[in-house]
């Protein structure tokens, strides 16, 4: 594939995963009527392991049937190491206690808060990847960070109150963001030789065996007892895991993760919107300008040159 058709395919991903991944939060505060955050993201682990799972064999038997099956080409065919285990179950049970911790945090704080603290994954993103992966920044990289997430930190300015639950629920929004960029980091490894389905699929399957006796053990009931609730898990299951962290993985074959995770900064803008029209959470005149703000930041940051260089993975 051309470094153009690269460029096209991965920005394109990148768009479909952030509007996908900004109705998770408002589908998982529809599911807090029913469940908790270890039934809401149980729920959201298998509805997705099933889909995959089916589509896995649906495209198996496809290529069986048309001929095009092939024994050489699919990274699936390529024999599994002890390495290749245990980063799989680090990246379930890291992405399973991002989501739980996340989950939680909604039951605590307002859907904007919560969401811009857990989008603050580029700090945790840029300094894993430069202790971990050796990665580096220039300048203009690092300024437009820094005033994206300084834009994001005024979304929740205005309604940022002080009490012991709205604290807590920051709090463990913000240390969700930490074990996001390590899913993230984490995964762009593993990207090296496995599909996105495949991760997904791992993904997945385990961290809703995790989450099993957790959820027995924690929650009354291990299955949504609503419409609204079953239809906000389906959701989750498909359009937030699925298709929303298919996307993003998919997007580590061309950027970096503190690149993608930058660009996940206009999820919380629209998450926000989102809240707004559905739940009827306050957004201000201080929302919008801070949008231009994180903006301004994701541009400079994405004019530093690391798109001309997408693709350079693949090529190698």
């Amino acid at each position: 594939m051309s470094t153009k058709s690269s460029a096209i395919w991965g920005s394109s991903s990148l768009a479909i995963a952030i509007f996908a991944l900004s109705s998770s939060p408002i589908l998982t505060r529809i599911t807090e009527h029913d469940m908790g955050p270890y039934g809401t993201i149980f729920n959201r682990f298998w509805i997705a392991s099933l889909a995959l799972g089916l589509g896995k064999v649906i495209k198996l038997l496809w290529d069986k049937h048309s001929g095009r099956l092939s024994t050489t080409d699919s990274t699936d065919n390529k024999a599994y190491t002890v390495k290749d285990f245990l980063s799989l179950f680090l990246v379930a049970s890291l992405d399973s206690i991002c989501l739980v911790t996340w989950a939680w945090s909604l039951t605590k704080t307002s859907v904007a808060n919560s969401n811009l603290l857990h989008n603050t994954t580029p700090i945790f993103a840029a300094v894993g990847g430069w202790l971990l992966l050796s990665q580096s920044f220039n300048r203009r990289f690092l300024i437009g960070m820094v005033l994206a997430l300084g834009g994001t930190f005024l979304i929740g300015f205005n309604d940022f109150h002080i009490d012991r639950d709205t604290l807590i629920g920051d709090s463990v929004a913000l240390l969700s963001a930490l074990f996001y960029a390590a899913t993230l980091l984490v995964t762009e490894n593993l990207r090296v030789k496995f599909d996105t389905s495949t991760i997904l699929l791992w993904l997945y399957t385990l961290g809703g065996l995790l989450l099993l006796p957790l959820t027995l053990l924690f929650e009354d009931r291990l299955f949504p007892a609503s419409f609204s609730s079953w239809s906000a898990v389906i959701g989750l299951g498909l359009c937030g895991s699925i298709i929303g962290l298919g996307a993003l993985f998919y997007s580590l074959k061309q950027f970096s993760s503190s690149f993608v995770s930058l660009i996940l900064l206009l999820e919380p803008m629209i998450a926000a919107v989102l809240a707004w029209l559905i739940f009827a959470e306050k957004l201000s005149w201080l929302n919008g300008l801070t949008f231009i703000i994180v903006l301004s930041g994701i541009y400079l940051a994405k004019s530093d040159g690391e798109l001309d260089n997408i693709g350079s993975t693949e090529a190698t």
